[in-house]
C-alpha cells in the first residue's frame, strides 16, 4: 500500500474515471430499453424519439471510450511507477545486504527475483488495476441500476452471487501453492542458465555439455509439471464461474418475463435487466479469467518482498567516527570467527601490524586467509574479540570511511561495462587524464591500452569479457595505484600475469607499498620474499611467523611449502 499511496493522484483519477466509464456503460441499457418501448406495435414506431436516443448513445459511447483510454493510461502510469520503485528498492536492498546473504544465494536466483519476478508482478498488477478494480465498480453500479428497475429481481441476483465467489475462492486457494512452486522452480532454472552461460568455457573444456543438458532437462521437466498442474486447476475457475453466471442470466430472464407479463415492468425494462445481467456477470468471468495471472503475480511479489524485507547489514553506530587518513596500525585481539556455528574457522587470532609494514599471509586452501581479509574490510564482523585500526575498534568506524582507506586487488577481477578510462578511475572519478595514464604506466598496463582501438576510450564489455585475464588484473592494479590509499590488500594480485610482466608489477608494488601497511595473500611464495612479516596459517591459526629468511632457517611448514614449489617448477 505504501507504494500505491505515492501515486494517490493518479489512483484517484483512475477511480473517478472508472466510475464514469461504468456509469456511462450502464446508462446505455436504459436508453436501449427506452428505444424498445418506443416500438409500440407493428407500424407504430416513434422514429424521431429513437433517433434522438441513438444520437445520445453515440455521444455516451464516445465519452466512455475517452474516459476508458485515460483510465488505462493512469493505470499504466501507476503500475510502472510502482514497479520502478520496487525494483529500485530491491536493488538498494541488495547494496545494503550483508555479504552473508549474497554468499548464501546464487546470483541467478537473486537476479530472477529482481527481473523476472518483478515483471510477473507488473503483469498481475496492471491486470488488477484494469480488470479487477473496474469489475468491482461495474458489479456495484449494475446492482444500483437494477434496483431502480426491480428490487425483486435484484435480490434474486444477489442471492445467487456468493456461489460464484465460493467456487472461485476454493479453486484459488488450491492453486496458490502450485504457483509458488512454479515461481521457485523458475528461479532455480534462471540461476542454472546464468551459471552455465557464465562458465561455458569450463563446461566445454571438461566435456560436461551432456551433463549440463541433463540437469537443465530435469529442472525444465519439473517446471513443466508444476506449471501444467497450476494452469490446469486454475483454468477450472473460468468455466465454473461461467456456469454460475449463466444461472444468474437465466433467473433474470425467467423472473423478469413473469414480472413483465404481470405488468410489473415494461418490455424495454426487461431488455435493460437482461443487459444488466450480462454486465453484472461479465466482471466475474474476467476476474476468474485473470485469477491465474493474479496468483502468479502474488507469488512473484512475495519472493520480491522477501528480498526487500531481509535484514540489512547492521548500520554504523550512531556515534561512529570517520576514518579520514589512517596511519596504518592494525591490531587483531583474540579474534574468533566462523561462517557457520558448527564449523569453527578463526580461533583466538592475534596480530599486531605497525604502520608501513608488509604482512604476507600464506597457507593451504581453506585455512582462513581470505576470511582475514573479509574481516579487515568489515565484510563480516568478528564473533568475538576485536580488530583495531590506529587504536580504534573498526566497529566504531563507519564502513565507508574504513574501506576507503584500503586499496584492494583481488584474484577475481571485476570490471564494469564502460571505457577503460572509467574503469581505472572507478575509485577516483574526478581523476585527470594525466593521473590515469600515470597509474596505468605504473601498473604496466599503458602499453596494451594504447594498442586498443580507441586507447583509453575503448569500451569494454561487462566484466571485461573482451580482455585477457592478465589484462583485466592489470587494470584492477592500475585502479588501486590511482587512489593510493594508506593501506593495501593484495589477494593473489598477480596470479593471472605472465612471469615477465609479474616482475615489473612486483617492482611497481614495491613502490606503492612503500610507507603503506600492506596485507598480501599469496600462493606463489616468490612474490612475498620482501614482506616484513609472513604469517603461516593452518585451520584458522598462526602456526609460524617471521620473515622469509627466518622461516626458511626453521625448516618448518613454510620451508617445506617454499621448497616444494621450486621443486615442482
Amino acid at each position: 500500500m505504501n507504494y500505491i499511496r505515492r501515486y494517490w493522484g493518479y489512483l484517484g483519477m483512475s477511480i473517478v474515471l472508472a466510475a464514469v466509464t461504468v456509469a456511462l456503460t450502464l446508462y446505455l441499457p436504459v436508453l436501449t430499453g427506452r428505444a424498445v418501448d418506443l416500438i409500440i406495435e407493428k407500424g407504430v414506431v416513434d422514429f424521431t424519439g429513437i433517433l434522438a436516443i441513438l444520437k445520445k448513445m453515440a455521444v455516451i459511447i464516445l465519452l466512455t471510450a475517452v474516459a476508458q483510454w485515460i483510465m488505462n493510461a493512469c493505470n499504466n502510469k501507476i503500475t510502472y511507477n510502482i514497479i520502478r520503485d520496487i525494483r529500485k528498492e530491491a536493488f538498494e536492498k541488495i547494496e545494503k545486504l550483508p555479504l552473508k546473504y549474497i554468499d548464501g544465494h546464487s546470483y541467478g536466483e537473486i537476479v530472477s527475483r529482481v527481473i523476472a519476478d518483478v515483471d510477473q508482478f507488473a503483469d498481475g498488477l496492471l491486470m488488477g488495476f484494469t480488470q479487477f478494480f473496474t469489475g468491482i465498480v461495474t458489479i456495484l453500479g449494475t446492482l444500483i441500476f437494477m434496483l431502480t428497475i426491480s428490487v425483486k429481481i435484484t435480490v434474486a441476483v444477489v442471492v445467487i452471487t456468493p456461489v460464484s465467489l465460493l467456487v472461485a475462492s476454493f479453486i484459488a486457494k488450491k492453486t496458490f501453492s502450485m504457483f509458488k512452486l512454479q515461481s521457485e522452480t523458475r528461479g532455480e532454472q534462471t540461476a542454472f542458465i546464468e551459471e552455465m552461460i557464465g562458465n561455458q568455457k569450463v563446461v566445454q573444456a571438461f566435456s560436461h555439455e551432456d551433463e549440463a543438458l541433463e540437469k537443465f532437462d530435469e529442472i525444465n521437466g519439473r517446471l513443466q509439471k508444476c506449471s501444467l498442474r497450476a494452469i490446469f486447476f486454475s483454468s477450472i475457475t473460468n468455466p465454473a464461474t461461467r456456469f454460475v453466471n449463466s444461472l444468474v442470466y437465466a433467473v433474470v430472464g425467467v423472473v423478469g418475463a413473469f414480472t413483465a407479463i404481470a405488468g410489473g415492468i415494461s418490455v424495454g425494462q426487461l431488455s435493460a435487466l437482461l443487459s444488466y445481467a450480462n454486465q453484472y456477470t461479465k466482471p466475474f468471468n474476467e476476474i476468474s479469467g485473470v485469477v491465474t495471472e493474479l496468483q502468479n503475480a502474488l507469488v512473484s511479489a512475495s519472493r520480491v518482498f522477501d528480498l526487500i524485507d531481509q535484514e540489512p547489514e547492521k548500520k554504523d553506530k550512531a556515534d561512529a567516527a570517520e576514518l579520514k587518513q589512517a596511519e596504518g596500525r592494525v591490531e587483531l585481539h583474540n579474534v574468533d570467527f566462523s561462517y557457520t556455528p558448527e564449523r569453527k574457522l578463526i580461533e583466538q587470532f592475534n596480530l599486531q601490524v605497525e604502520k608501513g609494514k608488509r604482512v604476507a599471509i600464506v597457507g593451504p586452501t581453506g585455512c582462513g586467509k581470505t576470511t582475514i581479509i573479509n574481516l579487515l574490510m568489515r565484510f563480516y564482523d568478528v564473533n568475538s574479540g576485536s580488530i583495531e585500526v590506529d587504536g580504534r575498534d573498526i566497529r566504531d568506524i563507519t564502513r565507508k570511511s574504513l574501506r576507503s582507506n584500503y586499496g584492494m586487488v583481488l584474484q577475481e577481477t571485476w570490471l564494469k561495462a564502460g571505457t577503460i578510462r572509467e574503469n581505472i578511475a572507478y575509485g577516483k572519478p574526478d581523476a585527470s587524464m594525466e593521473e590515469i595514464v600515470k597509474a596505468a604506466k605504473e601498473a604496466h598496463a599503458d602499453s596494451f591500452i594504447r594498442k586498443m582501438p580507441q586507447g583509453y576510450d575503448t569500451v569494454i564489455s561487462e566484466d571485461g569479457g573482451n580482455l585477457s585475464q592478465g589484462q583485466k588484473q592489470l587494470l584492477c592494479i592500475a585502479r588501486v595505484m590511482l587512489c593510493l590509499p594508506p593501506m593495501l590488500i593484495l589477494d593473489e594480485a598477480t596470479s593471472s600475469i605472465d612471469t615477465r610482466t609479474e616482475l615489473k608489477v612486483q617492482a611497481a608494488f614495491q613502490n606503492i607499498m612503500e610507507g603503506r601497511t600492506s596485507f598480501i595473500v599469496a600462493h606463489r611464495l616468490s612474490t612475498i620474499q620482501n614482506a616484513t612479516t609472513i604469517l603461516v596459517m593452518e585451520q584458522g591459526k598462526i602456526i609460524e611467523q617471521g620473515n622469509h629468511q627466518t622461516l626458511l632457517s626453521r625448516n618448518g611448514f613454510y620451508a617445506k611449502l617454499y621448497h616444494s614449489q621450486f621443486a615442482n617448477a
